[in-house]
């Protein structure tokens, strides 16, 4: 008799909640069949850009701890060892980070018209903001290129290998000198200084440098270190010679562990440069869709989400550019 009982209100509330989930299915299809764009998963388009906005900022924040933890280490570098970046940020040609720092800014004005022109449904005008868009971040990567090869060229690299001069990078000539030498030199040690010990080790008739026992550069200026700074490293732009391969090597003002320097240089620059390989993948991507016409009033969250990680790379060399190339 128990089972057979049933309150009518029960029954009524069991009908209208079957009714109203009913009714959500409803609309939900509704919404599927009207978009097709639109995921299994979110019930309106609104929803379904919502969070795919917001995962893309997540996404962002984490770009910015990653590249946060390389400026960190500029910082930490730069205020231990300022007399190297004062002298070798002279290497780096502040002309062509200057260009490359314009076509990095048009390129994100022409990606935010894209994604204005996918709002309104511009198909043809989206594509040519696209294209223009991966040409300049082509642009930028050739110019990259160039900078790299020629600092590579003049040996201006990172680790040990700073200070071996090119044309004997495998070490040809001291392997000679060695053969030809009656007997070798016995090791040389500089007496201890106030920092640590220099230690010069001939080798034949001609002197190989250790980078990993250089003496440290001195310490930062008041405030930054314990020291003061040596003033025979304050260099300028003219003194500094250009002629020659490696003539870093040649110049004797240059302070120790100068290679710190071009280590972080190309780290940071060199990982920005990746990003930039990876926008235009996507960028590609967009164009390919866009071409299709997959794009309209409707459904732009694609472009709209590739527009937000292009200006973040955008932003990431808007710091790196005066860091590297304009602060001496």
């Amino acid at each position: 008799m128990s089972h057979a009982t049933m309150d009518p209100k029960d029954g009524q509330a069991g009908h209208a909640g079957h009714a109203g989930h009913a009714g959500h299915d409803h609309h939900a299809s509704a919404e599927h069949a009207k978009y097709p764009f639109l995921a299994h998963h979110f019930d309106t388009p609104a929803q379904q850009f919502d969070s795919a906005k917001l995962g893309m900022w997540l996404f962002l924040a984490t770009e910015v701890l990653f590249f946060g933890a390389l400026f960190v280490a500029y910082a930490v570098l730069r205020s231990r060892f300022p007399e190297v970046f004062t002298y070798a940020s002279h290497y780096l040609d502040t002309i062509m980070g200057g260009i490359n720092t314009c076509v990095l800014i048009l390129s994100s004005l022409t990606m935010a018209l894209g994604v204005y022109f996918a709002q309104r449904g511009k198909r043809i005008a989206l594509i040519v903001c696209l294209w223009l868009t991966m040409a300049g971040a082509a642009g930028f990567l050739v110019i990259k290129y160039f900078e790299y090869s020629h600092k590579i060229h003049e040996n201006l690299v990172w680790g040990p290998s700073f200070y071996i001069p090119p044309h004997d990078a495998i070490g040809e000539i001291e392997a000679q000198d060695l053969a030809h030498a009656p007997a070798p030199a016995p090791a040389a040690v500089a007496p201890p200084t106030d920092s640590a010990a220099q230690a010069i080790v001939m080798v034949g008739n001609k002197p190989a440098v250790d980078a990993s026992v250089i003496k440290p550069a001195q310490s930062g200026p008041s405030g930054l270190g314990a020291g003061a700074v040596n003033p025979a490293s304050a260099v300028t732009h003219d003194v500094i010679p250009r002629d020659i391969p490696a003539d870093h090597l040649e110049d004797p003002k240059m302070p120790p562990n100068t290679h710190m320097f071009f280590a972080i240089y190309y780290a940071m620059t060199g990982l920005h440069g990746i990003h930039v390989v990876i926008g235009m993948v996507v960028i590609g991507i967009l164009i390919y869709r866009a071409t299709r016409g997959d794009f309209g009033p409707n459904y732009y969250t694609p472009v709209d989400l590739v527009g937000l990680y292009w200006h973040i790379v955008d932003l990431v060399w808007i710091f790196l550019f005066p860091l590297f190339y304009l602060i001496h």
